[in-house]
């Protein structure tokens, strides 16, 4: 692919910089033997095909340590974003959502990172809105529940563990207008933030107090085990689809032909990104034995892959199948 390439050495590294020009570089600070970085090597493929005007470049850090070292680059994976030669942003940590939200962001403006000020109030609230009602329970944090980069955030992601709860984070330091923008909405000046239902609980201090009075339990959900949470999300809706993308964008060709078939036979569905949670991804492999995506499921049960779907629409099957008849 010729917007996605691997420097190794500085002068490479430099070269690229200079050949992109104005178009936004992305840089990819990753180790081989980490399997997190392979990962998201699997992204950057599927964002290089989306955003062919952008250059993206893999860079594996301990072999330049020099241009490492410059960019401050202390854990894999890392993240940089370039325009005209100069760093413009960072993303620390794997978080595919993350990655692919700042390279559609930073891809179609015109210069830097977008700060608080760059997008209207109301397209703002409406994406704060969305993301602290992600998922039943939110956390807001410095870094992730792997790797938590402040003491505060460190103590919320051990009382939430020692208590069981249930919940999604996100790193407010990868995206500087969401760190600013939710102080404001919230009225709430600090991080750790925790949201349950799209409501904000509080920080810290509030989440030691609910633990210590027994209501913790209460106020947030329980941890349910991989297996629960397939079955849930297989069974969301009557037709399933796991795929890399969704209903608006597929991000790789098999799902883009299943969604052509899916959106022919004029059936009901809803979609999954695996792209944007790798526990899924991978447990949903292994709780199907069914190694590959997309996959589709009706009323819980795997119909199967792209061939399957291909053959059944071939059959003059297909209909009949995704409607449950017999």
């Amino acid at each position: 692919m010729a917007n996605l390439t691997e420097a190794k050495t500085p002068q490479q590294f430099e070269d690229l910089l200079k050949k992109a020009g104005r178009s936004l570089t992305v840089v990819h600070f990753h180790a081989p033997w980490a399997p997190q970085c392979s990962q998201m090597n699997d992204v950057m493929e599927e964002l290089a095909k989306e955003h062919k005007q952008s250059m993206f470049v893999k860079l594996e850090a301990e072999a330049v340590p020099d241009v490492s070292e410059k960019y401050e680059i202390t854990s894999v994976p890392t993240f940089l974003f370039f325009k005209g030669g100069e760093k413009i942003d960072r993303l620390d940590g794997a978080h595919a959502p993350e990655l692919t939200n700042k390279v559609q962001r930073l891809a179609s403006s015109g210069g830097g990172p977008a700060g608080p000020g760059d997008a209207p109030k109301e397209e703002l609230n409406e994406r704060l809105k969305k993301l602290i009602s992600a998922a039943p329970c939110m956390l807001f944090m410095k870094g992730t529940p792997q790797e938590p980069r402040c003491g505060f955030s460190k103590q919320i992601v051990q009382i939430l563990k020692d208590h069981s709860v249930q919940y999604s984070s996100f790193d407010i330091l990868s995206d500087e207008e969401v760190r600013q923008g939710l102080k404001t909405y919230s009225n709430w000046p600090t991080y750790p933030q925790v949201y349950v239902k799209g409501e904000l609980i509080g920080g810290l201090d509030i989440i030691k107090e609910l633990a210590e009075s027994g209501e913790l339990e209460n106020t947030c959900p329980k941890t349910v085990s991989l297996e629960q949470r397939l079955k849930s999300l297989i069974n969301k809706c009557p037709v399933m689809l796991f795929m890399k993308g969704n209903k608006e964008g597929a991000k790789c060709g098999f799902s883009r032909q299943i969604l052509e078939i899916m959106n022919g036979i004029g059936v009901e569905y809803e979609t999954f990104d695996i792209l944007q949670d790798e526990e899924v991804r991978q447990g949903l492999k292994t709780y199907s034995n069914w190694p590959t995506y997309p996959q589709l499921y009706v009323k819980g049960e795997l119909i199967g892959g792209l061939d399957i779907i291909k053959e059944l629409k071939q059959n003059g099957e297909l209909e009949s199948v995704l409607r449950g008849e017999n």
